[in-house]
């Protein structure tokens, strides 16, 4: 289950998303099958290549997309969510979904 996103947050990343753009989208989340999560971050991008070399200069496979719809997406959490976002300088997601 999916919350603490607005609808705009949402549209915006949709929109980078089907425009080929690697899109960042944080929300909390919670999922009886990995009980110390609270929330995660989906890296969407409709170009499946782009997505696919995205991934793996981060050590994800391929065969981690999901193909929902049309927002293919990384869903990344725990220690690689924060590298990621770090990376990024996506310290507004840090903060807010308190990950450090």
């Amino acid at each position: 289950m999916a919350f603490g996103i607005s609808r705009s947050e949402l549209t915006r990343w949709k929109e980078e998303v089907e425009k080929g753009e690697i899109s960042f989208l944080t929300h909390f989340w919670l999922d009886e099958r990995f009980p110390t999560i609270h929330c995660v971050t989906k890296v969407g991008c409709s170009d499946i290549n782009k997505l696919k070399n995205w991934g793996a200069s981060f050590g994800l496979k391929k065969e981690w997309i999901h193909f929902y719809k049309e927002y293919p997406h990384f869903d990344i959490m725990g220690e690689t969510q924060l590298r990621i976002l770090k990376h990024y300088g996506l310290n507004d997601h840090i903060v807010r979904f308190k990950l450090s």
